[in-house]
């Protein structure tokens, strides 16, 4: 067992059956707050750092079976059996996978822009751009990004990415561990083809209108239950760009679901 222990945040008050939020790819729990708190109204919310990313512990292998195995130690470690599981992203991958190997920890299961495939693109020149960044030449965080402005030409997405870049003792680190990460990038875009039987229960896929992640083809195979709902106007991003419709989806579903 190579579980780690996850750092998270947490919001609400307890209940019976709390909502899980497991974050994308180089995201950590902080870009969930805003959300997480509207959630928190009507339920307690927890927001985990998976690792290699936030404040949760660093570790060699990163693949998509480990991840889901942190989550229920997670879940072991406070006592909870089953939970609302909703994953963005890669955070999406991991709740695919736990509830295609542990279906009984799942009260119901919100995917966000992701189906359970194989994508063909690539982290390789955004991953070096942020390795080759000169940390020690850093006097604040624009010179960062400017400096990585050719690479990653998406100010917006520059923006996301700085904010792994943390400041202590005034010299700059990197929050991630890039080494880690680009040692498992591969697995990330993947999905493991292991499964044998699919999710029979009721899953909710949110799709962005202008994103191209998720098909009815892509995902049928093992959540044949599945509903796609899609947020219009929205991308990949659709918890940011349409957080009033993404918020009331999720909670419409946790409602019919308990």
């Amino acid at each position: 067992m190579m579980a780690v222990e996850l750092v998270f945040e947490s919001y609400g008050e307890e209940c019976a059956k709390p909502l899980i939020i497991l974050h994308g790819f180089l995201a950590s729990s902080r870009n969930w707050r805003t959300v997480a708190k509207r959630l928190a109204e009507k339920q307690q919310v927890y927001v985990l750092d998976m690792r290699n990313h936030g404040a949760s512990p660093h570790h060699e292998v990163m693949d998509y079976p480990v991840m889901a195995d942190d989550v229920i130690r997670f879940m072991d470690g406070l006592g909870l059996h089953k939970a609302h599981i909703l994953g963005h992203s890669m955070g999406g991958k991991v709740a695919m996978c736990i509830a295609l190997t542990r279906p009984e920890r799942i009260e119901s299961l919100m995917v966000a822009d992701i189906a359970p495939v194989a994508y063909t693109h690539s982290f390789d020149v955004m991953i070096q751009a942020l390795k080759q960044l000169p940390l020690d030449k850093l006097n604040n965080r624009k010179q960062a990004e400017q400096f990585l402005a050719d690479a990653i030409p998406d100010i917006g997405f520059r923006q996301f990415l700085l904010q792994n870049l943390q400041l202590k003792d005034s010299a700059y680190y990197w929050r991630v561990n890039l080494d880690f990460i680009q040692r498992n990038a591969n697995h990330i875009v993947g999905f493991p083809a292991v499964f044998k039987q699919a999710f029979r229960e009721k899953a909710l896929f949110i799709a962005g209108q202008h994103s191209a992640y998720i098909t009815p083809e892509s995902v049928a195979g093992l959540f044949p239950d599945a509903e796609i709902v899609e947020i219009p106007g929205a991308g990949h991003w659709l918890y940011v760009e349409a957080p009033d419709a993404f918020c009331q989806i999720v909670s419409d579903w946790m409602t019919c679901a308990s």
